[in-house]
């Protein structure tokens, strides 16, 4: 497996969901699994704009991370290129739903399958928590 693939229905319009990720302010709040924030040095919010930040875990690690984002079509994709090592792209796409909300596609693509099937145990849970925390930061800002 190369690819891991979640989706999410959000009670809000992509819009707001989008605005959760061009807000470097708000992206810092709620990027990472539980528990982790982050310190960016740098977050250029638009295509080939670079991304350049460093998780603090929980334990009290720190995980530096290089990104570009690779394409933004606003309101309804963002996708990211995790330009440090483990590399992968991720694609999120954002759809409007006819009651008002989003449907969300996260699709995390590696470029060598031999580190995604390595890292899924931690990666699978891991993009489910990003995705409670994005939820939560998109109700906890509906109007944003």
């Amino acid at each position: 497996m190369k690819t891991f693939a979640t989706s999410r229905e959000i009670p809000a319009k992509p819009e707001q969901v989008f605005a959760a990720f061009s807000a470097a302010e708000r992206l810092a709040r709620w990027w990472g699994p539980a528990g982790f924030t982050n310190t960016f040095r740098t977050c250029e919010f638009k295509t080939s704009g670079r991304w350049s930040l460093t998780m603090h875990g929980p334990n009290g690690s720190n995980y530096p991370n290089e990104s570009v984002f690779a394409e933004i079509v606003a309101p309804s994709k963002v996708a990211i290129q995790h330009v440090s090592e483990p590399r992968f792209l991720l694609t999120v796409t954002l759809a409007p739903l006819p009651n008002g909300g989003t449907h969300l596609s996260w699709s995390q693509a590696f470029e060598n399958e031999e580190v995604a099937r390595a890292v899924e145990p931690i990666v699978v849970p891991a993009n489910e928590q990003n995705l409670d925390r994005l939820t939560a930061e998109v109700l906890r800002h509906p109007a944003s």
